[in-house]
């Protein structure tokens, strides 16, 4: 394999939109949540927001406070223990992370997700919607996967995934996975003293698949092979992605000085990638939209209902439908918030009077720009 440099390594102090996924090992400890820590956490995504980057923190140990507090054995813990102890370990976690950023006047707010807000188009656009509406209100998410409720059939099994899951989502252009190691490695550096850290990798060969080990930490479910799986969906999507070190006071703040980690490349960049995706779906449907409609849509902005002349063929929300124009060329192809009964009744009314047509509120934009390629 050829050798691999750092020239072309990002920095997350240039990040547009950060996710960052912390670990359980780093959050607690024997004596509870790790407070020190977490402030210092909190310091460095108030310094990143104040460069104006976006900062979305997908967070472990609900489960590792919450088995603490009910006096839980160690161990693998039976579904409906660990989802009980889940319930009891977010409100902690929460007022953890509301405590430190409320310091430098930082609002939260908790998200949680399960794999299937994510692979259904439907709950995939209301959490697209939902965490774009909270990082333009200035809010810092913290996501977690909804162990209260998910089974293992609609779990990710780690945060790894999820936080990689949640950064295509919302078009993030780097993932940092903070853990209680500085990258991957060649061999595992605690057993071979050979062993070559990897500060690059442009591309995950089988190769770099073989370097994989497993878990280190007993309060964390994630090894590198979880990251590994991770960085596959993260660069797929247009996202870079390190997994750097975090047991340090400040980790954040470390990396934006130089700190060693590994970044693993994006393939493109997210909005294309995310074109990319949208553009191989087969549409449901199709809208015929007026003339003033496709001159909006080709200076980028989204499709209104108002500009809607008729609606053919059956689907639902989150799915994909075709634009056509008033001469029958498809010039667009999107994921629709409305379904096609919705789209019939709407199609050419003003925004304004969504609700009064269908009886609750509605989104103003049929298809969103971010949802459509032309």
């Amino acid at each position: 394999m050829a050798a691999l440099t750092p020239a072309d390594t990002p920095s997350i102090a240039q990040a547009r939109r950060l996710v960052v996924k912390i670990g359980s090992a780093l959050l607690v400890d024997e004596h509870g949540l790790r407070r020190d820590w977490l402030s210092g956490l909190a310091a460095d995504v108030a310094a990143l927001r104040a460069r104006g980057t976006d900062v979305v923190l997908v967070s472990s140990g609900s489960i590792a406070l919450g088995r603490r507090i009910l006096g839980l054995d160690p161990g693998v813990l039976p579904l409906e223990q660990s989802q009980a102890a889940a319930a009891v370990g977010q409100i902690q976690l929460a007022q953890g992370y509301q405590d430190v950023l409320g310091d430098y006047q930082v609002k939260t707010a908790q998200v949680l997700m399960t794999l299937s807000d994510t692979s259904n188009r439907r709950r995939y656009l209301n959490s697209r919607a939902t965490l774009g509406t909270l990082l333009s209100f200035g809010v810092v998410p913290i996501v977690n996967e909804n162990d209260t409720v998910a089974t293992d059939e609609i779990r990710f099994g780690d945060n790894d995934r999820l936080a990689a899951s949640i950064a295509v989502t919302i078009g993030a252009d780097q993932l940092v996975l903070l853990s209680d190691v500085d990258g991957i490695y060649t061999a595992n550096p605690k057993q071979d003293p050979n062993a070559r850290h990897l500060a690059v990798v442009p591309q995950i060969t089988q190769e770099i698949e073989a370097m994989a080990g497993d878990p280190i930490s007993g309060l964390s479910k994630g090894g590198m092979k979880t990251k590994l799986l991770a960085a596959k969906v993260a660069v797929a999507g247009g996202c870079a992605m390190a997994i750097a070190e975090g047991t340090r006071q400040n980790p954040l703040q470390a990396l934006v000085d130089g700190a060693r980690a590994s970044w693993f490349l994006p393939q493109g960049d997210p909005r294309a990638a995310r074109k990319r995706w949208i553009s191989g779906m087969k549409p449901q449907g199709q809208l015929e939209i007026d003339a003033g409609a496709v001159a909006a849509l080709r200076s980028g902005k989204s499709l209104l209902p108002a500009g809607i002349v008729s609606v053919s063929g059956e689907f639902g929300r989150g799915e994909p439908v075709s634009v056509s124009g008033p001469d029958g060329r498809i010039i667009a192809k999107g994921l629709t918030r409305y379904t096609c009964e919705e789209a019939r009744a709407i199609a050419g009314h003003r925004s304004g009077e969504i609700s009064q047509i269908l009886g609750y509120p509605g989104r103003a934009a049929l298809i969103h720009r971010d949802d459509m390629v032309c």
